[in-house]
């Protein structure tokens, strides 16, 4: 879920804070001649931007005026792809796979907390079966079509065909048994 929010996290240099901002943001009492260290965190790392020129380069190697910090996490992170009205077809309905797709909009909670289930699905059964996501605010047509009046609404399809449906932010052993069903 972390992936997903924080992207990147800009730190203003010490130089552009008062000192008793900089405290509050190392979380200490520091002065504005200390630096953050950001070596003891598990899952943030630095990422050196590319410059062509006047850079300062810190006693570490790294950049200082050209870094970022972004979470590691985002790279293992699975992204579900989303389904439009125009790969509609192409994706799911002539698809060799099983397929699961999670109809939501992003004004949705429900929708947040299943997101992460789904997530968790697409990376476990990679190779068995296909998942995707439909925004209903983008794509209406296919709700339309489907039937879709709440959101999350989760179909599992299968040679182009509606299997199953379930509806609500149900647990992960609920859609577990219903993508069983299907493999």
């Amino acid at each position: 879920m972390v992936a997903a929010v924080l992207e990147t996290l800009s730190i203003p240099r010490a130089s552009a804070l008062p000192s008793a901002s900089l405290g509050a943001v190392a979380g200490s009492s520091v002065s504005r001649r200390s630096s953050v260290r950001f070596s003891d965190f598990r899952g943030l790392k630095i990422q050196p931007v590319r410059s062509s020129s006047s850079s300062v380069i810190s006693r570490s190697g790294i950049d200082r005026r050209g870094s970022r910090i972004v979470c590691e996490a985002q790279e293992t992170a699975v992204e579900v792809p989303a389904v439009t009205d125009s790969t509609w077809k192409s994706l799911v309905l002539d698809s060799d796979l099983p397929v699961l797709v999670e109809f939501w909009a992003p004004w949705c909670g429900p929708c947040r907390i299943i997101h992460p289930v789904i997530d968790k699905l697409a990376k476990q059964y990679a190779g068995k079966l296909n998942c995707y996501k439909v925004n209903t605010d983008e794509s209406p047509s296919i709700a339309t079509q489907y039937g879709i009046r709440s959101i999350p609404t989760v179909i599992i399809f299968k040679s182009g065909e509606k299997k199953e449906a379930v509806i609500g932010a149900v647990p992960e052993s609920t859609l577990t048994t219903c993508i069983e069903k299907f493999l």
